[in-house]
C-alpha cells in the first residue's frame, strides 16, 4: 500500500519538494503491477505537467480546480454532508481513528483531506484499507471522472487509487462527454447508511456497535 502514499503526494498542493521528487515518484509508480496501462499513461501525464509547468502556475490550477467548488472538493465530507451539522461530527470521529492509529495530520490540515486519508491508509492493514476504500469508492469515481470532463491530469490519481483497489476503471473521456456519467452523487447513493471505519459492518449487514463515520447521503 505504500502506493498509496505516492498517490497521496501528488494529489498534494504543488510545492518545490513535490517537484523535486517528481523522477523518484514516476520510478516507483511505473514498478507499480496493480496499476493498469492506460492509468500508468495518465499518471506520466500528469507527472509531465508537473514537470514542466511554472510552479506559480501549477498552485493556481490546484486551486481552481479543487477548492473553487464542492464538485471536485478533496475533501471527502464536503460530498456527503455539505455545510451541515453532522459534517463536524464526522471530522471528530475520524480525527479519532487516526489518533488511535498514531497518525497526525499536519498542521491546518482537516482530516477529510483526500491526501490525508491516503498517507493514512498507506500504513494500514490490508483489510482495513479494502473496507475504508469500499465505503467512498464511489465519492472517488464522481469525483475522477468528473476531472476527466474537465480534462484534469489529476483524475490519473483517481483511476490509480481504482486500480489498486481492484474496481472497474473510470468511464473513458467520451462517456463522460457523452453524459452517462453527469448525475449527482446524492442520485447515486443508496438510502441505507455507508459505513466508513474499522467497526463497519460488512455491506448489507446492520450491526448495533459504535461506528466512526457514515457516508449517507445529504438532506435536499
Amino acid at each position: 500500500m505504500k502506493t498509496l502514499k505516492l498517490l497521496a503526494v501528488l494529489l498534494s498542493y504543488p510545492s518545490a519538494d513535490l517537484v523535486a521528487a517528481l523522477p523518484e515518484i514516476a520510478r516507483r509508480l511505473c514498478a507499480e503491477p496493480a496499476l493498469r496501462g492506460a492509468t500508468q499513461d495518465a499518471l506520466a501525464g500528469l507527472l509531465a505537467e508537473l514537470k514542466r509547468e511554472d510552479l506559480l502556475d501549477l498552485q493556481e490550477r490546484y486551486v481552481a480546480q479543487f477548492d473553487a467548488g464542492r464538485s471536485t472538493s478533496l475533501h471527502l465530507f464536503e460530498h456527503v454532508h455539505g455545510d451541515s451539522r453532522d459534517r463536524g461530527q464526522a471530522m471528530v470521529d475520524l480525527n479519532a481513528l487516526y489518533r488511535q492509529s498514531g497518525f497526525v495530520l499536519a498542521v491546518n490540515e482537516l482530516p477529510d483531506y483526500l491526501p490525508a486519508v491516503l498517507e493514512y491508509l498507506a500504513g494500514r492493514p490490508e483489510a482495513e484499507v479494502h473496507d475504508l476504500l469500499e465505503d467512498c469508492v464511489h465519492i472517488l469515481r464522481a469525483v475522477g471522472e468528473r476531472l476527466i470532463a474537465g480534462g484534469s491530469p489529476y483524475a490519473a490519481v483517481f483511476a490509480a487509487v481504482l486500480d489498486l483497489h481492484g474496481a472497474a476503471p473510470l468511464a473513458a473521456a467520451k462517456d463522460v462527454a457523452g453524459g452517462r456519467v453527469a448525475q449527482s452523487l446524492d442520485d447515486e447513493w443508496d438510502e441505507a447508511p455507508v459505513e466508513f471505519g474499522p467497526n463497519a459492518a460488512p455491506h448489507g449487514v446492520q450491526q448495533s456497535r459504535p461506528q466512526f463515520i457514515r457516508f449517507v447521503p445529504k438532506n435536499p
